[in-house]
């Protein structure tokens, strides 16, 4: 029996730390910012912790 190949999609969109934790880009933060307030900006940038089910299957997904 082979090796499960990786999601490329999935290896593409989110992360594992060395903890094992799954951290995903936060949405809203492409394009047309200088519309958003200052507050939004901030709370956008920087990485999310994707948490539950999600996060074991993108584990998995991933051969991690």
């Amino acid at each position: 029996m082979g090796k499960q190949k990786t999601h490329k999609g999935l290896s593409k969109r989110v992360k594992v730390t060395g903890s094992g934790k799954v951290m995903h880009k936060r949405a809203g933060a492409g394009h047309l910012m200088s519309s958003k307030n200052a507050k939004h900006r901030r709370r956008v940038t920087g990485m999310g912790l994707v948490t539950g089910a999600s996060a074991k299957k993108a584990k998995v997904f991933l051969g991690k």
